[in-house]
């Protein structure tokens, strides 16, 4: 009997996810319609989408492993009621997204852009026009406290960092704890985003936020493009509220040009910060090895449906 079908949606190296799956399915890379038609499971990337109309096209579909943990392209509610298991992976690429967050902010702080202009155009003698700032002692702002957000505030903390959290779903340690968005936004040196994209929190950087922002502030965003409204953002950068726009992530992706992408205090990654090359092998790991323990009967570690129980087993939710 042939082996069951695991496809990609999106781009994937099969040599990532080959060895959790060896003898539980075969891997096709590239599916056409006959391998996603007879699919009971699939590695899904950040930018597939996976509707109603996906899932028509797997009939046979028992899970889906999102490398990473965003969901928003993905019909969870549509997977949930067919039965199938939404495996996500918040663990392997969180270590790589907080020091990317790090060292946005590290980029921007420091002047590393305008610095390094200044010596290959060979205009040394301009260099004390650019001040150079500090992490050690500056205060950071965590929006969402997750895994993620407290890895940043741990790497921040060693720097030297003051650290204020603010998280909508769960409240932080009361150590680091701040209640009010506002508040946060006016005491913080270095803002970072790591919360989910929600109606509720689509723009959560918008004029009115960013009025409160301290003059100067540093703004990294490594969690959902959604997040930002871009015009708001290089309108408070032009007028000298944020010194700095560090982005990771955009709405969509790959992103339309916008004349935010063009000013000199701006640093544009393609939402790679989370896919080190350590972290890409883990996170794709980590995702066949949910694929694995569905296609077992076993459940995941990790589910963006967390009612989700394997096929007959009546076992407690939480491993």
């Amino acid at each position: 009997m042939p082996e069951p079908t695991v496809v990609a949606l999106g781009s994937v190296d099969p040599a990532l996810v080959q060895g959790p799956l060896r003898g539980q399915a075969a891997f096709v890379a590239h599916p056409g319609p006959d391998d996603l038609a007879a699919a009971v499971g699939a590695i899904v990337r950040a930018d597939a989408v996976v509707d109603r109309d996906a899932l028509d096209r797997m009939p046979h579909c028992r899970v889906l492993a999102r490398t990473g943990v965003g969901v928003d392209l993905v019909d969870v509610a549509e997977a949930t009621a067919r039965g199938i298991a939404v495996v996500i992976t918040p663990d392997s690429g969180s270590q790589a997204v907080a020091e990317g967050v790090l060292g946005m902010a590290l980029h921007l702080v420091k002047r590393f852009g305008p610095l390094n202009r200044l010596v290959r155009e060979g205009q040394w003698a301009r260099r004390a026009e650019i001040p150079v700032g500090d992490l050690c002692g500056a205060t950071i702002g965590i929006i969402g406290f997750g895994r993620i957000g407290r890895r940043v505030g741990a790497l921040a903390e060693a720097f030297g960092m003051r650290v204020l959290a603010h998280d909508p779903f769960a409240a932080p340690p009361d150590a680091v704890n701040c209640p009010g968005l506002s508040e946060l936004a006016a005491h913080s040196d270095v803002i970072t985003l790591h919360v989910p994209l929600s109606d509720a929190t689509r723009h959560l950087v918008d004029r009115r936020f960013l009025t409160a922002v301290t003059p100067g502030a540093v703004l990294v965003n490594c969690g959902r493009g959604g997040l930002v409204d871009l015009d708001a953002v290089r309108d408070a950068l032009v007028a000298g509220r944020l010194s700095g726009v560090g982005l990771d992530v955009y709405d969509p992706e790959p992103p339309a040009h916008h004349p935010l992408f063009d000013h000199p205090d701006v640093l544009l990654t393609p939402h790679l910060m989370g896919m080190s090359i350590r972290a890409e092998a883990a996170t794709y790991a980590d995702a066949a090895r949910g694929v694995a323990d569905v296609l077992a009967g076993r459940r995941p570690a990790a589910l963006a449906n967390p009612e989700w129980m394997p096929t007959g087993r009546s076992e407690e939710r939480s491993r």
